[in-house]
């Protein structure tokens, strides 16, 4: 049967389906408390601690921090962001269940932490790590119609390196079927191989699979099961009909024929359906997209996808979404996961923590491959009450969930299971590192296993480095050619880079490239000269990579500012976020982003001058001009003078990545580059002036049409400009925010990691000239409009987002 006729006779089957399947998404109908006294109407994933107020007492920690090379104990107030997520949380709601459920469950994909859960008065589930998945069975206690359901949740203080989130914060769902049903953490679907022609860079012409399941309530010789992969077009690509073994277990190989594969620069996903059927009635049906691609690591081809060899061009993610906190939204993870792209990144590292299920899934169907990580701590704790507390009871089923969850996801490319873990360096810890990566082996056999080391001759000397099946080295580049000369896989991963510092819209003057670098403001330069004790520039990295074909590429610390954490103003208040960060917390690009994107997007050309040209005061002093290009010559013109035609360096420690006017005197007006390919075309150009006073206020959505759903959302940056136009990039006024329509005003955010603004509140000061509003929808049809003002001056400025 061709796959058209095959088609077409599945979908006739389908009308008559009774399936049994449901799968509501909890999201109204919460009720939240602190205290158990007095409660309110929250909507899941909520964030209790996000709206403040930052206050320094918040899980104020007296430490050293070891992986800094601290040695004694100093004040930390804004390490875990000062926000108020310590303490006890309480939720609530009523489940209602249909009339001829066979099983119910509750599937939580993340609460922050110690999670209790109680139906109609029984302890029904506990779950400790606030990061991962668990589920629930439901059916020994719940009754058809209504039920009560109660979460009991506690953060304990120093409990956290950075901003945890407090709550329910990511998606509760609760699913029903019948007595016999598929059980989606048995399901597993792998590539095993792909027929000729995809390594000659021609389409692959076959791709060999294998999907395997389990029925659970299974009764022998009663059902069947049915598996298709359905493509984009609707179209069956292959098919299998199977007859459980007696412990209901499936496993059934397929074969497409011209498969279209999944890659970061394709991202093609098929649809796999799962059916049992009985007495020729569908009775459940599961579900899910996945990808068809094969993954493999060795010594002498390195990191291949598809079989073509690649270096990741990655960057490491803290799970919080800035101003939104620890409250996952697939809006905010589809503008970062773009915004990524767009720098020309294929890669993000889930640092220090298991992911979500949506940002799994905006992975998949965005294109960018993924580092899942596990834990940032074994036996050995890194704060006084983390993750060590469990980690002898919970770690292996902890990560057995991570990767029953999440292993069907084409984005997933390797398993991490820890972050610069001390037992690298201690007795038994290789030990421990063999047996969390044999389950990673065991559950997943079709992906390899790495882990952040950052104490390599200790992890050397014991074993545990050779033990992994990726070397995974954060920083330390003076110990590569140790690395790779002692350790047997013949390669080695950037699993965490850089760690370059910088505010954006800020510079310090004079320019100098130093370390731990700190100023009255508590900001660091925008110049990207300025890095940590235990890490380096991002030049330094590029080096590595460029000339020695073992290293296989980065993962950056970090594509996007957290809260949490201000290296290297963690005993400076105020003070509450990174300034790690490729793009501030807002999400805005700091020049950094242009560095990057130069190098990693090869398929639009980058010019970007940096600083800005706005600088009263600073009349007949040296003001350097950097321009980050893909480019390999510029000239630049001050005001049409010549400063000379400057090229990239080999030689050079940065002027091999940038081009540079160290010797430039600012004088008002406007300076314009222009930029060069190695033939000596030009291929880019950019003029920065002088602005004048703001008198008007420019706002630009980066959607103009979101879903009427009471989820989705839109993020408006403002700015302000002159007369003539100009980005003012010196302005901080107050302005002011209302939302009318369709919608509600849900964040703003400026950037700036010293502001101690509420994020919820509809009011806030710009930083460097800008800040981000977010939007969030209803449930009508129609528009919203966000009206921005600065009471001050009378100024005003609206836009309009369509809702439908």
């Amino acid at each position: 049967m061709n796959r058209f006729f095959l088609s077409l006779a599945l979908a006739a089957c389908l009308p008559m389906a009774a399936q049994q399947r449901t799968e509501t998404v909890l999201t109204e109908g919460w009720q939240f408390s602190r205290d158990g006294a007095s409660w309110q109407q929250v909507t899941v994933p909520h964030d209790w601690a996000i709206s403040g107020p930052f206050d320094k007492q918040w899980d104020l920690q007296v430490v050293a921090i070891e992986q800094n090379g601290e040695k004694v104990a100093t004040e930390k107030s804004g390490r875990s962001g000062a926000l108020p997520w310590i303490g006890e949380g309480q939720y609530k709601r009523t489940l209602t269940l249909p009339a001829d459920f066979g099983h119910a469950e509750l599937l939580f994909d993340g609460a922050m932490a110690e999670a209790t859960v109680v139906v109609n008065g029984r302890k029904v589930g506990y779950w400790p790590y606030g990061y991962n998945a668990f589920r629930v069975d439901l059916t020994p206690y719940v009754k058809a119609g209504d039920n009560t359901l109660e979460v009991m949740l506690n953060n304990v203080q120093e409990s956290s390196r950075w901003y945890p989130g407090a709550g329910i914060y990511r998606p509760v769902t609760l699913i029903t079927t019948g007595k016999a049903y598929i059980e989606p953490w048995e399901t597993f679907f792998r590539t095993d191989s792909l027929g000729t022609g995809r390594a000659q860079g021609v389409p692959c012409t076959k791709a060999y699979m294998t999907i395997s399941t389990q029925i659970k309530g299974y009764e022998a010789g009663k059902s069947a099961v049915e598996i298709a992969l359905i493509d984009e077009k609707g179209w069956v690509a292959a098919a299998a009909h199977c007859q459980p073994d007696n412990d209901g277990r499936v496993s059934a190989q397929l074969d497409i024929e011209k498969p279209n594969l999944w890659s970061p620069e394709t991202p093609t996903l098929y649809t796999m359906r799962i059916d049992i059927r009985e007495h020729n009635r569908i009775v459940d049906t599961y579900t899910q997209k996945v990808g068809v691609r094969t993954i493999s690591v060795t010594k002498e081809k390195g990191f291949q996808l598809n079989g073509e060899s690649r270096k990741f061009r990655g960057v490491c993610l803290h799970h919080d979404l800035g101003p939104l906190g620890a409250a996952v939204s697939r809006a905010a993870l589809v503008r970062q996961i773009q915004i990524m792209k767009d720098m020309g990144a294929d890669a993000i590292r889930t640092a220090h923590n298991m992911p979500s299920k949506m940002q799994m899934e905006v992975c998949d169907s965005l294109g960018m491959m993924v580092m899942a990580e596990s834990f940032d701590m074994w036996v050995y704790p890194k704060c006084k009450n983390g993750y060590a507390r469990f980690f002898n009871d919970w770690a292996e089923r902890d990560l057995e969930t991570l990767i029953r969850h999440h292993r069907n996801h084409a984005s997933i490319v390797m398993w991490s299971i820890g972050n610069e873990i001390p037992e690298q360096g201690m007795r038994g810890g290789r030990e421990m590192a063999i047996r969390l990566q044999d389950l990673c082996h065991k559950l997943d056999p079709t992906r390899t296993v790495t882990q952040g080391m950052d104490r390599i001759d200790n992890a050397l000397k014991t074993g545990f480095a050779q033990a992994m099946d990726i070397v995974g080295m954060n920083y330390r580049l003076h110990k590569y050619e140790k690395a790779l000369a002692e350790a047997p896989q013949g390669f080695l991963l950037g699993s965490e880079t850089t760690s370059t510092v910088s505010s954006r819209g800020v510079y310090k003057f004079p320019v100098e490239i130093g370390m731990m670098k700190t100023y009255d403001d508590g900001q660091c330069s925008g110049y990207d000269v300025e890095y940590c004790s235990w890490s380096n520039l991002p030049d330094d990295d590029w080096r590595w990579q460029d000339d020695e074909p073992r290293v296989i590429g980065e993962f950056v610390w970090t594509g996007f500012d957290y809260l949490g954490e201000p290296t290297p103003y963690d005993e400076y208040w105020p003070s509450r976020s990174s300034y790690f960060g490729i793009c501030d917390l807002a999400g805005l690009p700091k020049d950094r982003y242009y560095m990057y994107r130069a190098r990693w997007n090869t398929n639009d050309h980058t010019t970007h001058l940096l600083p800005h040209w706005t600088w009263p005061g600073r009349e007949g002093e040296v003001t350097p001009v950097y321009c980050y290009t893909d480019g390999v010559e510029g000239e630049l013109f001050v005001n049409g003078k010549s400063q000379g035609r400057v090229k990239k360096n080999k030689e050079g420690r940065i002027d091999r990545y940038r081009l540079r006017w160290n010797d430039v005197v600012y004088e008002p007006g406007e300076i314009r580059v222009v930029t060069y390919d190695a033939e000596g075309k030009q291929i880019g150009e950019q003029t920065v002036r002088t602005a004048g006073e703001a008198t008007a206020i420019q706002l630009e959505a980066d959607r103009k049409t979101i879903a009427a759903d009471g989820m989705d959302m839109a993020y408006i940056t403002v700015s302000m400009t002159d007369a003539n136009g100009n980005f003012v990039p010196t302005e901080s006024r107050q302005l002011k925010f209302e939302v009318t329509g369709e919608g509600q005003f849900e964040a703003a955010c400026n950037g700036d990691a010293t502001s101690l603004e509420p994020f919820t509140e509809p009011q806030m000061q710009l930083f460097a000239g800008k800040l981000v509003v977010t939007v969030r929808s209803s449930k009508k049809a129609g528009k919203l409009r966000l009206n921005v003002s600065d009471p001050q001056s009378g100024i005003t400025k609206a836009i309009e987002i369509k809702t439908k």
